[in-house]
């Protein structure tokens, strides 16, 4: 099956182009000409250079394709222009999926995220029926998600796009090259630099779980559906304390509530936006975040599509192995 991939450089594309061919798939991959190519070294596959935002770069990577895989996003929870994140994830979610369209592909997994789904108010995971609106979305990622999802649902209806859409929860494990931002909180955990946790919780799962569960929407997903693809829902304390098992840094033992916290994002946001530096350590909207806990059940997956997934503790070794193999942890 000849099939473009989006998103193959990163964290879950990676994981996806690496099943894919181990499948047997002829993949075609989009790739910016100024991405790092590392996850693709030594991988069987088409390369082409282009651009979601600009819709003529993307046709000659679709052309002859029965299958689009639209994995790309742009995954920051903080940006010094927070419009970047809009253009990518919404503009350019619309543009591969007007040339989709334009190419007959048979068949569209698209890459979501659980922040489009809404949350419990009792805490209770939620799942694909659990309601949500923009107003729900906190943060510029999280509403360009949403808008995306939106308009992808609506082109399901209006212009009949055979698409199945995938939400990942927090994917953990080899190849976190950025890292992602929950790949940030493993590195850090390992490294001892969080000296206290927030009294939050949030489903995470193996990368290679979630590239899986990709495969099996594709082979037995229904168009117009969607699909949580998680893994395990676990307080933050829990999770640091599964990065100490596998390191010689204790976990913290102190608790921190959000509201001490948020001074501390908006001054460190401040002057990274002075200093035009990366991510900062902290961000204003992690910590909006923090203050709901962000669980999550996959039963329509696995009742419907055969989705599995390993243990947290698991997903955390191998990130670790990983990090430790990369020179990420000191």
């Amino acid at each position: 099956m000849r099939i473009l991939l989006t998103g193959a450089t990163g964290f879950i594309g990676s994981a996806i182009l690496r099943q894919l061919i181990q499948r047997g798939d002829n993949v075609h991959v989009l790739v910016r000409p100024n991405s790092n190519k590392k996850n693709l070294r030594g991988l069987d596959c088409k390369i082409f250079l282009g651009d979601l935002k600009d819709l003529s770069s993307i046709e000659p990577a679709i052309k002859t394709c029965q299958v689009l895989m639209h994995v790309a996003a742009d995954y920051r929870l903080w940006a010094l222009n927070p419009e970047e994140l809009t253009t990518t994830n919404v503009g350019g979610t619309k543009n591969i999926m007007t040339a989709a369209i334009n190419a007959n592909v048979e068949k569209i997994i698209y890459t979501s995220s659980v922040a489009t789904i809404g949350k419990n108010r009792n805490n209770m995971p939620a799942n694909e029926d659990t309601p949500s609106s923009l107003s729900d979305m906190i943060g510029v990622y999280k509403k360009s998600k949403f808008l995306a999802e939106q308009e992808v649902r609506r082109m399901i209806v209006d212009e009949s796009l055979p698409a199945i859409i995938v939400n990942p929860s927090a994917p953990i494990g080899p190849r976190d090259l950025k890292p992602t931002p929950t790949g940030q909180i493993i590195v850090k955990a390992a490294n001892g630099e969080i000296p206290a946790y927030i009294k939050t919780g949030l489903n995470v799962v193996h990368v290679d779980d979630v590239a899986r569960g990709h495969l099996l929407a594709l082979e037995k997903g229904v168009i117009g559906e969607r699909y949580i693809l998680g893994g395990q829902n676990l307080t933050f304390k829990e999770i640091l304390n599964l990065v100490s098992k596998f390191t010689d840094k204790a976990a913290p033992t102190i608790s921190i509530p959000p509201s001490v916290v948020l001074p501390i994002a908006y001054l460190v946001q401040a002057w990274a936006t002075i200093t035009k530096s990366p991510e900062p350590f902290v961000t204003v909207d992690g910590v909006r975040m923090a203050k709901q806990v962000m669980y999550y059940n996959s039963n329509k997956a696995e009742l419907k599509l055969g989705y599995k997934s390993r243990s947290a503790k698991e997903a955390i070794r191998d990130a670790i192995k990983w990090f430790g193999e990369h020179g990420y942890l000191h």
